[in-house]
């Protein structure tokens, strides 16, 4: 009998890439793009010309489960050659359902199963050509900045978040790997590093802050050591997704000698003990209003962002004016806030006393009405500062650039007027002329 042989494309073959969801997932998109690329593979622009598509789905809440249904089905009507990864393909069933005609489905950070899948459908060129791939692999992002994930999975076990049953639990990358890797991104022209991971503060839990080696120094898998080290590789490091832990105290003081950006992403939740208690978050016992102020005491410039859920199960009017409270109280820089919304396979949906929708929408409202008052009264303290700016971009009409207290897609923008001596993706001095509720408005200092 004779056996089949698959035919390989005349021309090297090529992926087409859907990336939704949030850094995490763009990094895990950012690793599959690497490899593809490394093995020969070519990134095709549009579905038209794609072999085969790659969509990198999310799944946390039901919003995010719509728009990556939604993405799956317009890439089978686009192409017909579907593979589906990420966090909504640790529900196969529920893509399935929807699209059975897509090829293969695996969960989140799925490198390897990826690759099989696409090595199944569409056979890999013969020849590898690693030499095309520069060190710091194929990214999504601009030039000038990159997202540097530490760590996969979670170990804590929030009653409102299914991720951990997604990702898994904790996983430290070696320290010396995420310095390596940060360093060829600086060398390639990255002047902005966004450490993310589920919980940054808890790097290297899983290895009992196992001593791992970089350049032939010891560096300790921890947070605290990591930050240090990238603070001296000269470009701004932000830290997101930090739990306010006491040994994140450690790290204010890097953050005043200006060595890591003061900006830390804390996601707050909550300020009710009882509800925080519900919500099973880690760090729930702590004073986080007395942090707050120790981290404003030691570093004065210091950019607060956090997140919050109004109307989860169970909070009453009194708890929802606690956290209302606690903003007035804490002036957080940078807030987003959620109405609770129940996800399949989530602890908390069994919780009694569930808040109607319309005492949600309503709390929702008030919480970013109270936030608006705060996030426009820091930005007016701005007015007249001099201040150092990233720039993003350059249009018609501004100048787009972030401050130090602005991360990427989720903060302010700081708006430049016109001038020559600005870059794409270069460091400016610039005068804060105006403010808005979350915007800034500046023009360049003359040098």
């Amino acid at each position: 009998m004779q056996s089949k042989v698959r035919a390989r494309p005349a021309q090297a073959p090529k992926v087409g890439f859907v990336s939704l969801g949030c850094p995490k997932a763009t990094v895990d998109s950012e690793h599959i793009l690497t490899r593809l690329r490394a093995e020969g593979y070519l990134i095709a622009p549009s579905y038209e010309s794609a072999d085969v598509v790659v969509v990198n789905t999310c799944g946390f809440i039901d919003s995010a489960v719509e728009e990556s249904l939604d993405a799956i089905g317009e890439a089978v009507r686009e192409n017909g050659k579907v593979i589906v990864t990420g966090c909504l393909g640790a529900k196969g069933a529920v893509i399935r359902d929807a699209h059975p005609e897509v090829l293969a489905v695996t969960g989140p950070h799925a490198t390897d199963e990826v690759m099989t899948a696409i090595h199944e459908h569409l056979p890999k060129p013969h020849d590898p050509y690693t030499d095309l791939v520069p060190p710091q692999g194929i990214r999504l992002t601009p030039k000038h900045y990159a997202y540097l994930k530490i760590s996969e999975g979670c170990n804590h076990r929030c009653s409102f978040c299914i991720i951990p049953s997604m990702r898994g639990d904790l996983v430290s990358r070696p320290v010396g790997e995420v310095l390596q890797e940060a360093e060829h991104l600086v060398r390639s022209g990255v002047k902005e590093l966004l450490v993310i991971s589920q919980d940054t503060s808890a790097y290297g839990v899983d290895v009992k802050y196992r001593t791992g080696f970089h350049k032939g120094r010891p560096v300790k898998t921890r947070m605290n050591e990591l930050v240090a080290a990238l603070g001296e590789l000269g470009v701004w490091t932000r830290l997101h997704y930090v739990y306010p832990y006491p040994h994140v105290d450690d790290v204010i003081p890097l953050m005043a000698e200006g060595r890591v950006l003061p900006y830390l992403d804390v996601p707050f939740q909550h300020a009710s003990p009882r509800i925080l208690k519900l919500m099973k978050r880690p760090a729930s016992a702590e004073n986080n209003l007395a942090r707050v102020q120790a981290w404003r005491a030691a570093c004065p410039d210091i950019t607060l962002r956090s997140t919050f859920i109004v109307g989860f199960p169970g909070e009453t009017e009194a708890e929802f004016e606690e956290m209302l409270d606690f903003l007035d109280a804490a002036e957080l820089d940078r807030v987003g806030c959620f109405a609770y919304s129940p996800v399949d396979g989530a602890a908390a949906n069994a919780l009694p006393d569930p808040v109607p929708e319309d005492i949600k929408h309503d709390r929702l409202a008030r919480f970013m009405e109270s936030q608006a008052s705060i996030s426009t009264r820091r930005l007016a303290a701005k007015v007249g500062r001099e201040m150092t700016v990233l720039v993003d971009g350059i249009d018609d009409e501004h100048v787009i650039a972030r401050s130090p207290a602005d991360a990427p897609e989720i903060d302010g923008i700081v708006y430049v007027q016109p001038d020559a001596s600005l870059k794409v993706g270069e460091f400016a001095r610039v005068r804060i002329d105006s403010a808005d509720t979350h915007d800034l408005f500046a023009t360049v200092v003359p040098s």
